[in-house]
């Protein structure tokens, strides 16, 4: 184990307390010290001070990422900054811990970064083959722009409040992952999230499943069962679409956010229930509230603190590190080569207007990766596939040809018709392959030399 701090204080805490735990334990008092340990003799994991003189521990989880990228690095810092955070996840880092942080918060970071480095290593491919794994749980690539780390901090602000947010914006702009990233910074995070989606249901069936239902309280109900309420005791309900709850489960969700209780379907007696609630959705509640058919009072009970979500377009600076984290987390799982997108794609992306915002850019690259074509989304990116001018008929051909300057012969006939249908030829296969002269060549059965004269002959150009 290496740690990294310019506190003696700290390191010293910190090696009588790892070697207790049966690790060897390197020390260093800055980063180019670090540096020089961790090259001359590769830790399991480093335990790095963000703060430190000289070189800082970012810089130094920078460098380390390049020479080390399996070892995991958990950082430590007296201020938690979100913006520092994010910083350092997005580098690569394992784990983040506040100074003074716990024992325990200590082990369990160890503990968990540890086992996860044991399992990406048996689960690594053979060289060659696609990158790195990605942990599916992972969102850290999700709070990179001034928009999102501005949600983040608020997240930071309000995540031990226990008070209810309602997180509101478009379908797909990553309400789920803000719920989640709340769950994980609140006190609560020991504890279970349950999420219920309430427009995937219908009434009956969503009563059941949020309060549970007795023994015989209708047809079937052999058993107790117990609702998600009761499984989300002492951790966070995230309600997703609460607009599409019917009126009567509103008044009994109003209920449990008041008092705590509700009773199960069937039951007469009530259940009593810690749990901090979450809202999202994508409609807009006060318009229902207006037209009566959103209740006013469950309105501004879950709306204690409101978070607006903006669309993808809003926030176009975030797609290429979407990009990048899609095209990695798909080309792993389904075990593809790892693509580059053509800059003709990546322009197509900045233009496009997203109206799925995230859930459909991750859609469409998981389409490219598992067919390792872009064509698959062309028609969607680019409105309409495009296609060449038409080859001109005969009938066009012989009506264009000039008879003022003199007599032509058919030979010359034929040669501009065979010159017009190599160029329709080429144009065709051209567009088709998005001006990939090796694919073209490939294609027409030609070198790529004569590809290149030919299209120079025909004059074409991309």
């Amino acid at each position: 184990m290496l740690v990294v701090d310019d506190a003696e204080g700290i390191r010293s805490y910190l090696k009588e307390l790892l070697a207790q735990q049966g690790f060897e334990v390197l020390a260093a008092e800055n980063g180019e010290r670090a540096l020089e340990i961790a090259a001359a003799e590769t830790p399991d994991a480093v335990i790095l001070d963000v703060m430190l003189p000289g070189i800082d521990g970012i810089e130094v989880l920078r460098r380390l990422r390049a020479s080390h990228p399996r070892v995991p690095v958990i950082m430590l810092s007296v201020v938690g900054k979100a913006a520092t955070i994010v910083e350092c996840m997005a580098l690569g880092a394992s784990d983040y811990l506040n100074k003074p942080f716990e024992e325990e918060e200590l082990e369990l970071a160890l503990r968990k970064v540890l086992e996860t480095d044991e399992q990406k290593a048996d689960a690594l491919p053979a060289s060659g083959s696609v990158g790195r794994q990605l942990d599916a749980d992972d969102d850290s690539y999700c709070w990179m722009s001034k928009k999102m780390l501005a949600i983040h901090a608020i997240l930071e602000q309000v995540a031990d409040a226990d008070v209810t947010v309602l997180i509101h914006g478009e379908s797909g702009v990553g309400k789920d992952v803000i719920s989640r990233e709340l769950h994980k910074l609140s006190n609560r995070r020991e504890h279970p999230l349950v999420k219920v989606n309430c427009a995937a249901l219908p009434e009956e069936l969503l009563e059941s499943e949020l309060f549970g239902y007795e023994r015989g309280a209708f047809t079937g109900a052999s058993a107790r069962k117990p609702g998600k309420f009761e499984i989300a005791n002492g951790g966070t309900m995230f309600l997703d679409e609460i607009g599409e709850m019917s009126a009567p489960l509103q008044a009994k969700l109003l209920q449990v956010l008041q008092d705590g209780q509700f009773s199960r379907l069937g039951g007469q007696v009530d259940v009593q229930v810690d749990v901090r609630v979450l809202c999202a959705t994508n409609r807009n509640l006060e318009q229902m509230v207006a037209a009566g058919t959103f209740r006013e009072d469950l309105y501004y009970r879950i709306n204690v603190v409101s978070i607006p979500v903006p669309p993808l377009r809003e926030r176009r600076e975030e797609i290429p590190v979407l990009v990048d984290h899609f095209l990695r987390k798909y080309s792993a799982k389904y075990q593809r080569p790892l693509l580059t997108l053509s800059p003709r794609l990546v322009q197509g992306f900045s233009n496009y207007a997203w109206p799925g915002n995230i859930r459909e850019l991750e859609n469409m690259l998981k389409r490219v990766v598992v067919l390792q074509s872009e064509d698959a989304i062309a028609e969607e990116v680019y409105g309409a596939t495009p296609s060449a001018p038409p080859a001109p008929t005969p009938e066009q051909l012989v009506t264009s040809l000039d008879l003022s300057e003199g007599p032509i012969s058919l030979k010359e006939v034929a040669r501009r018709a065979a010159r017009n249908a190599e160029r329709e030829a080429l144009r065709k296969v051209l567009y088709q392959t998005n001006w990939n002269r090796k694919k073209a060549a490939k294609i027409l059965d030609v070198s790529y030399k004569t590809l290149l004269q030919k299209i120079k002959e025909c004059g074409l150009s991309d």
